[in-house]
């Protein structure tokens, strides 16, 4: 793994990615909560991204044969602030 990349996290293995190509042409990967994804520019480097961003797990990625448009509509989690810090204002950080 390279230095840069950062691993993968925890939740990342509970998704499945779905490797295709849009109405365009373009390489696209979403995962199944649509949270994360792309556009890429072949083949190769979208299936990287899905085998980088599923713990390198073959078996998550899945090759779609129809048409597959990137939907990143998904809203992100709330936060998960503990009660005892939901009265604490938030620091600002530089």
């Amino acid at each position: 793994m390279n230095k840069e990349e950062p691993p993968p996290s925890n939740s990342s293995k509970s998704s499945l990615f779905l490797v295709g190509r849009d109405s365009h042409g373009h390489w696209v990967v979403q995962d199944q909560n649509h949270r994360r994804g792309g556009l890429f520019i072949d083949r190769a480097e979208a299936l990287k991204y899905a085998m980088f961003e599923n713990g390198r797990r073959p078996q998550a990625v899945i090759m779609v044969p129809d048409v597959l448009e990137l939907d990143m509509s998904a809203k992100p989690p709330t936060s998960h602030r503990s009660p005892a810090n939901a009265q604490a204002p938030l620091q600002r950080v530089a």
